[in-house]
C-alpha cells in the first residue's frame, strides 16, 4: 500500500492553485468535475503522491457540508489497494465501519470506496485502486 494522495477541501480550486502552483510551484495535471460525488477536482502530484483539491459544486455536496462545519483543509487520506473489494471485506469482517460496502467510480475512473472516520480515530480514508 502506499498513500495515493491528500484530499484537501477548498471553497474554490482557483484561489487554492495559488498557493499550490504558485507558491510551490506544483502543476495542476488534471482536473475532473466527479459528478456523483458532486465536486470538481484538481490532482497536483508531489513527490510519489498527489494533492487532490475539492470543490464542492453544490450546496448539498459533502465537501460543502465539510467546509461548514470545519472550514478548508485537510479532508481525508488515500491510500492505494490492489484489490479494493478484498480491502473492503477484509475491513467489514474486522468490524469498521464502511460509509461505501462497495466500490464506486471516483477521480480518472478509478475505484473508491470510504472508510468512516470513527472506525479509524476521526481519520476520513479513502481507497483506490486504479483501473
Amino acid at each position: 500500500m502506499k498513500i495515493n494522495h491528500l484530499g484537501i477541501a477548498t471553497k474554490e480550486i482557483n484561489e487554492a492553485l495559488k498557493f499550490w502552483e504558485d507558491a510551490l510551484g506544483l502543476e495542476n495535471v488534471h482536473t475532473e468535475e466527479v459528478e456523483d460525488q458532486k465536486v470538481r477536482v484538481a490532482m497536483l502530484p508531489i513527490g510519489e503522491t498527489n494533492i487532490e483539491l475539492l470543490e464542492p459544486t453544490s450546496e448539498d455536496s459533502p465537501i460543502s457540508k465539510f467546509l461548514e462545519k470545519r472550514g478548508g483543509g485537510i479532508h481525508h487520506i488515500a491510500v492505494e489497494v490492489e484489490d479494493i473489494e478484498k480491502s473492503l471485506e477484509k475491513l467489514k469482517s474486522e468490524g469498521m465501519r464502511l460509509i461505501d460496502e462497495k466500490p464506486r467510480i471516483g477521480t480518472e475512473g478509478c475505484l473508491i470506496a470510504f472508510v468512516h472516520p470513527k472506525s479509524t480515530n476521526g481519520v476520513l480514508l479513502e481507497l483506490v485502486q486504479h483501473k
